[in-house]
């Protein structure tokens, strides 16, 4: 089966960047068809605006540099010489193709659940460590499902810690706010009790923790121990001659380093307390651990330089899909979905059709707090009609925008970057890892 389906991948899907090209052309293509612009050629410059708009808007080209950061940083603090003894150590339990798989799916999935940066780039930089272990002592281990199992911690975010639709609905004030132009009272807000911390939540988490890794070492795969197909970035940095005392002093480092975390520990006190970690706040965290760590200034750059390689595919790539959540948007047709669907629930069906048409926005809005304040309303609004709880509601919008991770690339991006796989590799693997999800949170959805 897996080797039907990695054939499969191998021949149909595109490069990551062609994928998001033709989503963007048939986002065009729908938003002149059925958005809600007028007709003709009125409708084609209206999305043309709106592409626009969106490719080039302030705020989201704000969050694609956080991201292209929190790459980079987090790849720079990893290729020093503490990190790397770390990581080195934590990937010395993969010794066979099924430890690997335990070790990387389950700390995968805790970190992000824990905080979905920290698991994105946490699952990365495992996958290329256990990729290089088993490179150099010869094991039988699968690479691309090594890395695959590495991007797991995106099925699971938006149910944790740092889930955008959770956390935005548990500030006080927010629901009022999102549904100002709604009929329905709603309540100032929904406690994470609710929510992340429900036991249904907790329980569905459980079970995919455990699932994932059990069924995926029953499942038998090609080793690729020897990754000779599959070119890791060369270690042998090649770092420019510097003379001058400040860039090979060790000093600099500690002491500039050290200024960073004692800024970062004063700025940051009350997020740490209530472990709410921002972009802001993971990119500040790396970049003081990254220059501390690391020997001198020579080393920094030079570790910085081999790390920015493989922000380029974010670069170009991010703003294409911000063209396609502006037009999504503007043009109606993310709520279009969202509508459908809810038009054909019942009290029953509700949470599976807005997991669903969640799941189906995703492909085009691959944002949570995007999809929220896009979708939110609607099944908002539709919950209180046919009497669901707002939290099983909000659950439902969040399982069907994370499990959906796994079939696009856009995620994916900064975890192909570090290990030098491609989206081919991956997908017949997590391909599996969505419908093991989908089972179980529709099942979650209809049993709690």
């Amino acid at each position: 089966m897996i080797s039907k389906l990695e054939l499969f991948f191998a021949k149909v899907l595109p490069s990551p960047f062609t994928l998001s090209v033709g989503l963007t052309l048939l986002t065009l293509v729908l938003s002149v068809s059925f958005g809600q612009f007028d007709g003709g050629s009125s409708a084609i410059v209206s999305t043309l605006e709106a592409w626009q708009s969106g490719l080039w808007n302030q705020n989201l080209l704000v969050f694609g540099y956080q991201m292209m950061l929190i790459l980079v940083l987090g790849h720079v603090l990893v290729l020093s010489q503490p990190m790397t003894s770390i990581l080195e150590f934590i990937s010395g339990s993969a010794r066979s193709n099924t430890s690997a798989i335990f070790l990387i799916s389950i700390s995968t999935m805790l970190m992000g659940f824990f905080n979905w940066g920290l698991g994105l780039i946490f699952g990365a930089i495992l996958a290329r460590k256990i990729g290089e272990k088993s490179e150099r002592e010869q094991l039988n281990i699968n690479y691309p499902l090594i890395g695959a199992l590495g991007y797991s911690g995106m099925m699971v975010w938006h149910g944790g810690i740092s889930g955008s639709a959770p956390l935005k609905a548990a500030e006080k004030g927010h629901l009022n706010s999102l549904m100002d132009n709604f009929s329905n009272p709603v309540p100032s807000y929904v406690s994470t009790l609710e929510t992340i911390f429900s036991f249904s939540n907790l329980v569905i988490f459980a079970v995919v923790l455990i699932s994932v890794p059990f069924i995926f070492s029953r499942i038998k795969t090609r080793p690729s121990s020897r990754l000779s197909q599959i070119k890791l970035a060369n270690k042998s940095n090649s770092e420019e001659a510097s003379t001058h005392p400040l860039e090979n002093n060790k000093l600099v480092n500690w002491i500039f380093g050290g200024i960073l975390l004692i800024c970062f520990m004063v700025v940051y006190a009350e997020n740490l307390r209530r472990l709410n970690i921002t972009p802001n706040m993971l990119n500040f965290l790396m970049l003081g651990l990254g220059i501390a760590l690391h020997s001198s200034v020579k080393h920094y750059l030079s570790s910085l330089s081999e790390a920015i390689k493989g922000a380029s595919g974010i670069l170009i790539q991010f703003p294409l899909y911000f063209g396609i959540i502006g037009v999504m948007k503007e043009s109606g047709l993310a709520v279009s979905f969202a509508e459908f669907f809810i038009s054909i629930s019942t009290k029953t069906t509700l949470p599976l059709f807005t997991f669903i048409s969640s799941g189906i926005v995703n492909i085009f809005v691959p944002s949570g707090g995007g999809q929220w304040a896009i979708q939110g309303p609607i099944a908002l609004e539709s919950a209180l009609r046919l009497g669901v709880p707002l939290p099983k509601i909000i659950m439902a919008l969040s399982y069907g925008d994370q499990i959906t991770n796994m079939l696009q690339p856009f995620w994916a991006l900064p975890l192909l970057a570090i290990t030098k796989l491609k989206a081919s590799d991956i997908f017949p693997f997590t391909f599996i890892l969505f419908i093991i999800g989908s089972i179980i949170f529709i099942t979650g959805l209809l049993i709690f």
